[in-house]
């Protein structure tokens, strides 16, 4: 029976047990989608990779991202951890990697501690910040069990925003992010009421105090109640905020999964050049467990 050898890392975090886990296959030459699908509902974490060779030899790896439920196009954790796999298994040459996604080229650099070995890694997200429609705030609050004035809107409304992954993001009151309580029927409800939101519907919710962001991300209609850290997310959330202001660079750190026990630290920027706004995620990794799944 074939054997394909995992690896586990906790990305966005330098503590085991902190941070966002993933499961990564380092060859996953011989899976079918539907084995890679299993594979990732077995294994039950926001997402799963599987590392194939690049259908272009100018870039490093293909990879294929799954979540519990399906196949996603773009994800940071799973970019990030993935490449950092690779590096410390002797897989990529260089710091300088460019995964193959269903969203695009995501270029990865890998970051190295003081002795020269690999502790995590920055990624650029592979698509400019592109905008949606505007969701009402009152359907926030029903989906996370707010009430409508925990939800402010002097920055911007809620509104779909990606950079190769679509989420729905809000601004909270200070006081209201760690009482977001996901309501499932609620978001199934959102989203059958909009026939412009294709089968997503995960919202990130945020508070802000200068460079400093604090985080959650719920996506209970893909099978992820709540995300410890949200590369993804995160970036155009920095695309987001620049766009809304006079800069043409901006920084910031994030928390996220402190109410799941699980602490991550995200470093986000973004910056506009022309009528484009690109942006970056970096972050830490940690190795967790090595193992082999038999099919």
């Amino acid at each position: 029976m074939p054997i394909f050898a995992f690896e586990t890392v906790d990305v966005f975090t330098d503590q085991r047990f902190g941070g966002n886990p993933l499961a990564v296959f380092k060859d996953a030459r011989g899976l079918s989608a539907g084995q890679m699908q299993q594979l990732a509902f077995e294994f039950n974490l926001s997402e799963t990779t599987f590392v194939l060779p690049p259908e272009n030899t100018a870039n490093t790896a293909r990879v294929r991202i799954f979540n519990r439920t399906t196949e996603m196009a773009f994800a940071g954790h799973p970019s990030i951890g993935a490449a950092y796999v690779m590096a410390r298994a002797g897989l990529a040459e260089g710091d300088h990697l460019r995964l193959e996604a269903p969203a695009g080229i995501v270029a990865v650099e890998l970051e190295r501690g003081q002795a020269g070995e690999v502790i995590g890694g920055k990624i650029t997200a592979p698509q400019p910040l592109s905008t949606g429609p505007e969701i009402g705030a009152d359907t926030i609050a029903a989906c996370l069990g707010l009430v409508l004035d925990d939800v402010v809107t002097s920055t911007h409304a809620p509104i779909v925003a990606s950079m190769g992954n679509p989420y729905v993001f809000a601004e909270l009151r200070h006081d209201a992010i760690a009482r977001c309580a996901p309501d499932l029927t609620a978001f199934r409800l959102a989203l059958a009421s909009r026939n412009d939101l294709g089968a997503r519907f995960s919202i990130f919710v945020y508070v802000r105090d200068g460079d400093q962001i604090r985080a959650r991300m719920f996506a209970p209609i893909s099978g992820t109640w709540e995300d410890p850290a949200t590369g993804s997310a995160n970036a155009p959330l920095a695309g987001l905020l620049l766009q809304h202001s006079t800069a043409n660079d901006v920084a910031f750190t994030v928390r996220q999964g402190e109410e799941m026990g699980r602490p991550s630290l995200l470093r986000i920027t973004a910056s506009r050049r022309g009528g484009e706004i690109t942006a970056t995620v970096a972050g830490h990794c940690v190795p967790v467990f090595r193992g082999e799944a038999v099919l």
